[in-house]
């Protein structure tokens, strides 16, 4: 089971903004390669506390985490499973760490130097799902058209920054002589610059190519949610890394079902006489059709509770109910027979309303639907 993003950052879940970037910065710095050259258990903690950082600090990703926990990042949402890279952090959090290591990440993975790898644009699409495929999980693929490196195209060394991304400025200042680094505007911070271009890449040796992207959506996902898969936006020229792809979801409409959170309700209309007599009804559910039975003299505003037969809870807690809705359809138009049954019936006292306190208002069954 994965541990929570507030107890590997050591915070409570109404911490502020900036106690948990202080929180981070803390524990970035215990855990930082640098730090602990060769010890991959604090190279793990490095990690963990960048990917809880990485949810937490952000108000959207925050939000969701507190109503879903980690299943609001599973199937591509965010970095679940361990796929944030020490590259990953170095090029989005790499300034937290402020002057704790010399203004610079030397050591890691052959960038050192305080050289931050660029990273692709990212890209975004919308996949329709259906009231099913919402329920269930489903696993999608799109062609995607990305920037990739065109074949052939070589890089060197960018003369402007040494290889480094950036440039470093010393100024002289009341306080003292102050160095600032900034990106590199020759190379935007690759490191490296266009050495041969093939006929078709554009200035940065980048080309379009089509790729089919598979999409792992979890069931549950609400409509306008967004998932992430990791490095299938934009290439990168050079050493570079890939953007990421940003899924939005939208949700087509049923026919018969609405959803309300992890619960679907259903409108069941039966004649007078299914009420008076009793029936069974067949009716939809995300599942297939399923049949239910409604007791001789079942009330117009009755809600009948089917468990487990709604929505599969996206962190993974069971699943929602399925409330049929029963509305008895009241004839307009009457034959002179029937006219005149019911002028009859209107004496007798089997068809005077006699609610026991056993049927429920209106209120209270709205109260019953958000139990």
């Amino acid at each position: 089971m994965k541990e929570d993003f507030y107890d590997i950052l050591g915070v409570s879940k109404g911490a502020s903004a900036a106690e948990i970037k202080k929180a981070y910065r803390k524990k970035a710095i215990e855990f930082h390669p640098d730090k602990n050259p060769g010890d991959t258990k604090a190279e793990e903690m490095f990690k963990k506390a960048a990917e809880a950082y990485e949810v937490l600090s952000d108000p959207d990703k925050k939000a969701k985490y507190d109503q879903f926990g980690h299943a609001a990042f599973e199937g591509g949402a965010g970095f679940g499973g361990g796929g944030m890279n020490m590259d990953d952090i170095f090029s989005q959090f790499g300034d937290i760490f402020g002057s704790a290591f010399g203004g610079g990440f030397s050591g890691f993975g052959g960038f050192g130097g305080g050289q931050r790898r660029a990273k692709g644009s990212n890209l975004r699409i919308r996949v329709k799902l259906t009231l099913e495929e919402v329920a269930n999980g489903v696993e999608k693929k799109v062609k995607v058209r990305r920037k990739v490196q065109a074949e052939g195209v070589t890089y060197k060394t960018c003369a402007t920054c040494n290889g480094t991304g950036q440039v470093t400025k010393i100024a002289n200042t009341i306080l003292g002589r102050m160095q600032t680094a900034t990106t590199c505007t020759t190379c935007g911070g690759a490191g490296q610059s266009i050495d041969k271009r093939p006929s078709g890449a554009d200035a940065q040796g980048l080309e379009v190519a089509e790729e089919t992207v598979s999409i792992k959506i979890p069931p549950g996902v609400e409509d306008g949610m967004q998932l992430k898969v990791s490095g299938k936006g934009n290439e990168a020229p050079g050493n570079g890394m890939p953007g990421d792809l940003l899924v939005a979801i939208e949700t087509a409409e049923h026919d018969t079902l609405k959803r309300e959170g992890d619960n679907l309700h259903y409108d069941l209309y039966i004649s007078f006489s299914e009420a008076v007599l009793g029936s069974s009804k067949e009716i939809d559910a995300v599942g297939g059709k399923v049949r239910i039975k409604l007791e001789p003299g079942i009330q117009s505003g009755k809600i009948l509770r089917l468990r487990g037969k709604g929505i599969s809870s996206l962190n993974g807690y069971g699943s929602g109910d399925l409330l049929v809705h029963v509305n008895v359809w009241t004839p307009k138009e009457l034959n002179k027979e029937q006219k005149e049954f019911f002028e009859r019936m209107q004496s007798d006292e089997n068809f005077t309303p006699k609610p026991e306190k056993s049927d429920k208002s209106f209120f209270e069954k709205v109260k019953d639907m958000f139990s």
